[in-house]
């Protein structure tokens, strides 16, 4: 059979119909099937007009191998990593592209405990298994059920919160016409606030754009609205929402970073002394945070599969990324994108602050520069080339995703994408905005050196 192009890193993301298509999804689901001999495995879909007949597909190549399936139908990927460890299931598959644009699909896969399943724990193997196509027959076609599983996942992400403490906040929420909307119209009538919806219906064909609020492009709807709107708060999604932005009451983006800060300080109230994972690209804010507040830091490589496994190991109770991945211990230690803001929301009504009062010392002490993504000829030559310039004098360097070299009073990451050709670079300083900027400006005008060319991907 013919190679399949479309497995990355840690998922399958192709172009419909010739990197992705029906006939892929079931090979795909028979050597997932064949892979990992599960029982009963839930199938759930996002809104992208060719994610019911891929799910379809995956569905039958599940049943073809004998395995019982768990249809939960329309969600975001965390409604199967819900399914999957609320019913005790052996695995889950969700048919999703997240971000990417809508003549893209692919799949998400998670084995029992919604542990995911990347490229170092299967994912290679299920591709030669899809590729080869040769199957066992099962002693008996699997089963399918339709099941909704949607009451007990509101009762879940509500379990976060209390509504008692909750006050009637003025959102503005943008769904990117991705399946957040269906959601929060559910979560609704259980909450006292007061919505501002926009591209709220789900439309997979994007017509409002790509849902990736990571691109600064994409800013703007929100901005205006809770300007307009004079609201208390900003939300928006990518398209299956396990990604959570902010924006503060004036408007302003909130960098993923300093949410981190901000939730892991929540989580450490809630249960003094634990463990908090981050990531290594941005970390002084979230170090002082979580030591002032009597918990242990813990630093991983960046990457879900990555994060999951260190707070399993680690049993922590909270992990973030900068790039808005927020991880539970709760939520079977998967990341969530609904869950974050309902903290968010509690905190704005129990302190009485603004979202902008409660980042804003933050941001003073330890002024970050976003990650700033550049191509380059050769990432690895790049990369040594920065080590050896600014490697000289430091503090410490660490190597634990790219490249970490931190000096007294400013620190810069530089690292290769896991999914795409790209350098990112990130840098901070200690309470010193000034040299933050020159630090940056310094190290990409360096790059440039290298040949090195501006990209918002």
């Amino acid at each position: 059979m013919s190679a399949i192009t479309a497995f990355k890193a840690y998922d399958l993301r192709g172009r419909i119909p010739t990197e992705l298509n029906a006939d892929i999804a079931y090979r795909v689901a028979r050597g997932y099937a064949e892979f990992l001999k599960p029982r009963r495995v839930c199938v759930g879909r996002d809104i992208r007009l060719s994610s019911g007949e891929l799910a379809g597909s995956v569905i039958r190549g599940l049943v073809d191998s004998g395995v019982d399936v768990v249809d939960i139908g329309l969600c975001g990927t965390e409604g199967v990593y819900y399914a999957t460890f609320a019913l005790g299931l052996d695995g889950g598959i969700m048919v999703t592209a997240s971000h990417n644009p809508p003549d893209y699909n692919g799949m998400k896969f998670v084995r029992e405990g919604s542990r995911p399943i990347s490229a170092d724990t299967g994912l290679k193997d299920i591709r030669a298994l899809a590729e080869a196509a040769r199957f066992t027959a099962p002693a008996r076609p699997g089963t399918i059920a339709a099941v909704d599983t949607m009451p007990k996942y509101l009762e879940h992400l509500l379990s976060y919160v209390d509504r008692d403490r909750l006050k009637p906040l003025k959102i503005v929420c943008n769904a990117g016409n991705g399946g957040a909307g269906l959601v929060i119209d559910r979560l609704e009538p259980s909450l006292p606030f007061r919505w501002v919806k926009l591209f709220h219906a789900p439309d997979g064909t994007f017509p409002n754009g790509v849902p990736n609020p990571m691109l600064e492009q994409n800013h703007a709807p929100v901005v205006e609205a809770v300007r307009r709107e004079r609201a208390d708060l900003g939300i928006a999604w990518d398209g299956d929402y396990d990604r959570c932005f902010f924006f503060d009451e004036e408007g302003t983006f909130i960098e993923g970073y300093y949410i981190v800060g901000l939730l892991a300080s929540v989580f450490l109230r809630r249960q003094p002394g634990a463990r908090i994972v981050h990531d290594p690209r941005l970390t002084w804010n979230t170090l002082d945070i979580v030591r002032a507040a009597g918990g242990e830091p813990v630093l991983c490589k960046s990457g879900h599969a990555f994060i999951k496994a260190k707070m399993r190991e680690v049993d922590a109770a909270y992990g973030g990324e900068m790039s808005a991945h927020h991880y539970f211990r709760d939520f079977a230690y998967c990341d969530s994108g609904m869950i974050p803001w309902l903290v968010v929301a509690q905190m704005l009504s129990e302190t009485g602050q603004p979202l902008s009062a409660l980042v804003a010392e933050r941001m003073r002490l330890f002024p970050a520069s976003g990650e700033i993504n550049r191509r380059v000829p050769d990432g690895a030559k790049a990369i040594a080339a920065v080590e050896a310039r600014y490697a000289p004098g430091a503090l410490a360097i660490d190597y634990t995703d790219g490249l970490s070299i931190e000096h007294a009073d400013w620190r810069l990451n530089l690292r290769s994408s896991n999914t795409e050709p790209l350098i990112r670079l990130n840098v901070e300083s200690r309470g010193d905005l000034r040299l933050m900027k020159s630090r940056t400006a310094e190290i990409l005008a360096f790059l440039d050196t290298l040949g090195a060319i501006a990209s918002d991907h």
